[in-house]
């Protein structure tokens, strides 16, 4: 949307990019992506000069070149950036910027979809209430769910509506605009939410801040058969409602999202899911309300570090009885153990030297083991990282973790090297 355009004016120029001069300025935006904005700004304003010159397309009636390729370029590049969460499929899709930042990831959306379609059954109906570009109204309708997806803002509806269109899904899925919280629940067989959780000054943490706010999204979930509520990963524990299951995901290691679920499928109270771009299946791990606290103990051998997923889900303990393990700290997500046992629920590190945090000590370490690169994890630790790396002043050939935590408010430092369990040593 160019500066001073209206909503309906970027809806009426959107609409434009569908037609046979629109299409010609999208192929040539593709090309000149990679070039200076300048020069391909002017490039391409001159052809979509001649495209819309030789066009009788009513509906690019009325859209002067320059906002024909300017929105052009602006899916170009927002093509080139979307292929980082839906890979080679973004080439064919449209979007805004909002839209793309806030979308969902396609490994997600597929993974959430699934188990939704596993739940529900083929065709059974669900409501995506405020779609955004439809991510995952895509995702719901490839996994052979029947999605109507409702989005309030005029253009990020038609985007919606133009994904499912591209993407080959429009017999299983529509999108209109609409209030979200003005539908009913009770008409679907489950509702998906994706409450916007970023206005034009960022990003929004508070989630009654959220649009719609977190009460009136809590409501629609509990007014329909099913549903899934897709919120911040960092939701206090204490806004989830009562009887409702809480999944936290993570991708390639890094924590994403927590997904409420009530109705079907039946919730796990608390469950952590692994999601991994080198492995079709999902890792799953669940609360297991007979668990007892997890033990404590000095450092061992090895040092296993919980993916985010499991430290947000409350399940430390879970995790650390899969590997036999004992806590550095009962209130710090470390785990310590004598014997290396693969899981994709810890980064696991071999301990080579434990001592009482000191600058000069840990110097003096990490010149003895000649390392010049250092990775420095903490929890419960308050020291500046950035400061102590260039403290240290490491220099030479080797690399060396250093993690730094505390045990029962000691300062305590780890020298370490990540390692990875070996096959043979499974089922333990």
């Amino acid at each position: 949307m160019t500066s001073g355009q209206t909503a309906s004016d970027a809806t009426t120029v959107f609409a434009a990019l569908h037609t046979t001069a629109g299409q010609r300025v999208l192929a040539a935006a593709a090309e000149l992506v990679v070039e200076d904005p300048l020069k391909a700004a002017t490039r391409l304003r001159r052809d979509a000069e001649r495209a819309l010159a030789a066009s009788g397309d009513e509906a690019a009636a009325g859209v002067s070149p320059a906002d024909l390729a300017g929105a052009a370029l602006t899916q170009a590049r927002l093509r080139a950036r979307g292929r980082e969460k839906f890979g080679g499929r973004a080439d064919r899709m449209f979007f805004t910027a909002p839209g793309l930042e806030q979308a969902t990831r396609g490994r997600v959306t597929g993974y959430r979809a699934a188990r939704l379609a596993a739940a529900l059954g083929t065709g059974a109906r669900v409501a995506d209430l405020g779609c955004g570009i439809g991510a995952d109204t895509l995702g719901m309708a490839e996994a052979g769910l029947a999605v109507e997806g409702i989005e309030a803002d005029p253009l990020t509806s038609a985007v919606a509506a133009a994904n499912v269109t591209a993407l080959g899904v429009a017999d299983r899925a529509r999108v209109r605009e609409g209030d979200a919280a003005a539908v009913a629940p009770a008409d679907y067989d489950a509702v998906f939410c994706d409450p916007a959780r970023r206005t034009g000054r960022g990003r929004v943490f508070d989630p009654d801040a959220y649009s719609p706010p977190w009460d009136t999204v809590l409501d629609l979930a509990a007014r329909a058969p099913a549903s899934c509520v897709k919120a911040a990963p960092g939701i206090p524990h204490e806004r989830i409602p009562e009887g409702a299951g809480a999944e936290w995901i993570s991708v390639d290691g890094e924590l994403k999202e927590t997904a409420l679920w009530q109705g079907a499928p039946a919730p796990a109270r608390r469950r952590a899911t692994l999601l991994s771009s080198a492995v079709s299946e999902p890792s799953v791990l669940e609360a297991d309300p007979a668990r007892e606290p997890a033990p404590t103990g000095p450092p061992a051998r090895y040092l296993y570090e919980p993916d985010n997923a499991v430290v947000r889900a409350h399940l430390v303990a879970e995790a650390a009885s899969l590997v036999g393990g004992a806590l550095l700290d009962p209130d710090i997500a470390y785990i310590t153990a004598e014997r290396l046992v693969p899981t994709p629920f810890c980064r696991a590190y071999e301990i080579h030297e434990a001592m009482p945090f000191s600058l000069k000590r840990l110097r003096a370490a990490v010149r003895k083991r000649n390392a010049g690169t250092v990775t420095i994890k903490k929890r419960g630790s308050a020291v500046d990282v950035e400061k102590l790396r260039r403290d240290l002043r490491p220099s030479g050939p080797e690399s060396v973790v250093v993690v730094l935590t505390r045990v029962r408010e000691r300062p305590l430092c780890l020298l370490c090297s990540e390692v990875t369990a070996p096959p043979e040593t499974s089922g333990t």
